[in-house]
């Protein structure tokens, strides 16, 4: 299965006659990127990601690669026939997980977001919140190859915000590919390996003065084997690597995915020995030990 996702020349308007919301647009998603979408309201990032998830066909171009898909909309039909549980547990039936696994994830996920003591509650009965909360498990719970995220932080309080930051790192640390929305600026910044803004109906590479992204980083001193190689999940997400000594490494890395970097270097094996980590202003040290 080709898991790059291509759109090529992709366009998409509504209706026969109706205007162009996209026209022209080439993107490649590639394993292991996170990819961040802006644009004005109404410019057609909505659209943009809808193609990208394969929910719309393009009304001329094309869309090539089949990598398995998750997505979370900007809007999630909440009043449907089941409780929290028992609609993430049909869910991940449906992607290929035995009822039991499907169930154990389905609890998993509601837990990290804060949500276990609704699992009973039927779905229409649920706060937007919470709501949401389940929009963003479901999309989660089948470990997806290309998770697109359109304003999926709306609505969550602020540890459900984090744990889906962390969320994102994983996915991104694990060979996944990332492509959100998200009205915050500041969402996971210095994280994304390209930002690309929609207007005028297309697609540009936000390149500013071609500088490097900016946005918070943590930098950690960790030591290995001299001339080693960081492992796969970390090498993936840091900023930068520099062997300062034989041995001893620093590591940039973006706050929001450092908990992802520490725990690769500590259940490596043999395990690097993290020396220090020194986040950026106003940031909390992040916790080796915590779940990320």
């Amino acid at each position: 299965m080709q898991r790059d996702l291509r759109l090529a020349g992709a366009g998409r308007r509504y209706g026969l006659r109706g205007p162009w919301v996209l026209r022209g647009v080439d993107l490649t998603v590639t394993p292991g990127t996170l990819i961040r979408v802006e644009g004005a309201n109404g410019t057609g990032k909505s659209t943009l990601l809808r193609l990208l998830a394969r929910l719309d066909a393009p009304s001329e171009g094309r869309v090539t690669g089949r990598p398995r898909t998750a997505y979370v909309p900007e809007r999630f039909p909440s009043a449907l026939p089941f409780t929290a549980l028992g609609y993430l547990t049909h869910l991940g039936t449906v992607h290929g997980l035995g009822r039991k696994r499907a169930a154990h994830a389905a609890g998993t996920w509601l837990e990290r977001f804060g949500a276990a003591a609704y699992a009973g509650t039927p779905m229409a009965r649920l706060s937007k919140g919470s709501s949401q909360k389940v929009a963003v498990a479901q999309a989660l719970l089948g470990e997806p190859e290309l998770l697109v995220l359109d304003e999926a932080w709306t609505g969550l309080d602020a540890a459900a915000r984090a744990e889906l930051e962390r969320a994102v790192a994983e996915r991104t640390a694990a060979g996944g590919a990332v492509v959100f929305v998200d009205h915050d600026r500041r969402r996971l910044a210095g994280a994304p390996d390209a930002t690309y803004t929609v207007l005028d109906g297309g697609l540009k590479l936000r390149t500013d003065d071609g500088s490097p992204a900016a946005g918070p980083l943590t930098l950690v001193i960790v030591r290995g084997p001299a001339g080693g190689r960081l492992p796969a999940d970390a090498a993936r997400t840091v900023a930068s690597a520099e062997e300062t000594a034989p041995g001893r490494y620093r590591l940039a890395v973006p706050a929001s995915h450092s908990d992802v970097v520490l725990r690769a270097l500590l259940m490596a094996r043999p395990p690097w020995h993290v020396v220090s980590v020194t986040p950026p202003p106003d940031d909390p040290v992040p916790n080796p030990g915590s779940r990320p």
